[in-house]
């Protein structure tokens, strides 16, 4: 990835990374394990396959060390929270430090109530995952700014959250990714932007969700391709929003909708993805 601090030549090197990264990731057929909540797993699972990517749903702490030896990323979503998913969910953040495997962390709720918050605070201390990915009021609960929020919905735009991303992902060395109107990601140095979508994408259950398992199977693709986590987390945003844009165009509603976002999922071409990232720029 380029060094410059041309805004414009940053773009284009990272729109090619977007590409190869979405080629490499489909090409390989990455392994995700996901711990995930209850709610989503189903859409999850059929997303992940649609994509280009294949799922495992297993949270049994027994079998953990055995599954992950397989996988090429990890998935840490704390959308439906009990005591035995999130030791579970520590001892996968563990292992796949063990193993060198991407995770992502998806902090759901995160402000809604202490536990959520606490847990996921911990996770990003012990499992250090390569990416948080959150909206607006969940990136900032976890940074420990107040943000408004009505349960795991946030009552902010992404760029109300710009300096708590920017602050967790220089803390914590990783990629912070907010989904919004238009999405966020950051590395603590570079600030990219991710525009299209549809704003049916929130009247259907698991799309931020979903975003997060797409995210790490781009991932496994960054690293196939050689791109970095930037690229990768850039890549599973830009596939959301143009899978949610094309979705919007041939659906009549929000049930419709998810049909076709998953036709468009496995139908969009790496140069579609990259598109819809529009805006690189330096942040320090």
């Amino acid at each position: 990835m380029t060094s410059t601090l041309d805004p414009l030549p940053a773009l284009v090197q990272l729109q090619q990374d977007v590409s190869s990264t979405v080629s490499a990731m489909r090409a390989a057929t990455p392994l995700v394990h996901n711990i995930t909540n209850l709610v989503v797993m189903h859409t999850t699972a059929n997303a992940l396959l649609a994509v280009g990517a294949s799922p495992i749903m297993a949270h049994a702490e027994e079998e953990l060390p055995e599954m992950l030896r397989f996988a090429a990323a990890l998935v840490l979503n704390i959308g439906t929270l009990d005591t035995r998913w999130i030791a579970a969910m520590r001892l996968a953040g563990d292992l796949a430090r063990q193993y060198d495997l991407p995770a992502v962390l998806d902090p759901v709720g995160a402000g809604a109530s202490a536990l959520r918050t606490e847990t996921a605070c911990t996770l990003l201390e012990t499992a250090r995952p390569a990416v948080l990915r959150g909206n607006a009021s969940e990136i900032m609960a976890v940074a420990g700014t107040h943000a408004a929020s009505r349960g795991v919905d946030s009552l902010c735009g992404s760029n109300a959250a710009l300096e708590a991303a920017r602050t967790l992902a220089l803390r914590y060395g990783c990629v912070v990714s907010v989904s919004g109107e238009q999405d966020l990601i950051t590395d603590g140095r570079m600030l990219l932007r991710i525009g299209g979508g549809s704003p049916l994408m929130t009247r259907v259950t698991g799309m931020g969700c979903t975003s997060s398992a797409i995210t790490a199977a781009c991932l496994a693709g960054a690293r196939k391709a050689g791109c970095s986590a930037l690229s990768g987390a850039a890549a599973g945003m830009a596939i959301m929003a143009e899978a949610g844009e094309c979705a919007a165009r041939h659906c009549a509603g929000p049930g419709s909708f998810l049909i076709h976002f998953l036709d468009s999922l496995a139908t969009l071409t790496p140069a579609d993805a990259a598109k819809h990232l529009i805006a690189a720029e330096p942040l320090c």
